[in-house]
C-alpha cells in the first residue's frame, strides 16, 4: 500500500504545447511520428488506412470545390486548444485569414467546423478528443465512423460534452451550422 505522502510525490509530468514543439525542433519527435498532444499526454496515433485518407481526401475536395474562398480549408493540420493540447484534425474549416494561419496555429474561435474520420479510433475520438473539443467550445465536430458507415454531428458544446448529438437525414445536403447556406453533398462518401 502507498502513503498517502508517496501518493503526492509520484504523479503523470504534462507536456505543455511549447515543450512539445520543442521536442520537434530539437528532432526528439520528427514529421514521421504519428503522435498528438491531447491534454499533456503524447498520444501514438495508428496508422492511417486506405478507407480513411480516402474518406479525408473526399471530404476536402467537396469542401474545396463547394466552400472556396469562404474558409480556409485545413487538412491533418494542428489546432491549438489551450495550453496542453495541439490535436490534428483531419479536416478543420476555418475562418478566412489574410496570412493563412502562417503566424500562430488555430485556436477554438477560428474553426467553423472539425471532421474527425475514424476508421481504427472511433472510441478515441469519442471518448478523448470530442470531450476536449467540447470543453474548448468548438461549434461542431462531424464523426466520420468508416466501420459503421455512418456520419454523427456533435454541436451545441458544453463543459460536460456536446448537448447535441445527431445523423444527418441526407447525406447529400449536411450543412455545418456555421455555414448554414452551404449545404455539402456527402451522398458518395461510403462507396
Amino acid at each position: 500500500m502507498v502513503s498517502a505522502t508517496a501518493e503526492h510525490l509520484y504523479h503523470p509530468y504534462r507536456f505543455s504545447v511549447d515543450e512539445y514543439l520543442r521536442m520537434g525542433e530539437a528532432g526528439i519527435l520528427t514529421e514521421d511520428d504519428r503522435v498528438e498532444l491531447i491534454d499533456g499526454e503524447i498520444i501514438d496515433m495508428p496508422p492511417i488506412g486506405i478507407p480513411h485518407t480516402g474518406a479525408v481526401k473526399r471530404i476536402a475536395n467537396l469542401f474545396g470545390r463547394q466552400l472556396g474562398d469562404r474558409v480556409v480549408l485545413s487538412v491533418q493540420d494542428p489546432i491549438r486548444i489551450g495550453d496542453f493540447s495541439l490535436p490534428q484534425p483531419d479536416i478543420a474549416l476555418l475562418h478566412p485569414r489574410d496570412d493563412f494561419y502562417a503566424s500562430a496555429y488555430p485556436e477554438p474561435a477560428d474553426i467553423l467546423l472539425l471532421v474527425e474520420v475514424a476508421e481504427s479510433s472511433v472510441r478515441y475520438d469519442r471518448e478523448k478528443k470530442l470531450p476536449l473539443y467540447a470543453a474548448a467550445g468548438i461549434m461542431e465536430v462531424w464523426l466520420v465512423d468508416i466501420p459503421a458507415r455512418k456520419l454523427t454531428r456533435y454541436s451545441e458544446p458544453s463543459a460536460d460534452g456536446y448537448r447535441s448529438v445527431g445523423e444527418p437525414d441526407d447525406l447529400g445536403k449536411v450543412t455545418a451550422r456555421a455555414l448554414p447556406n452551404s449545404p455539402i453533398d456527402l451522398d458518395g462518401l461510403f462507396g
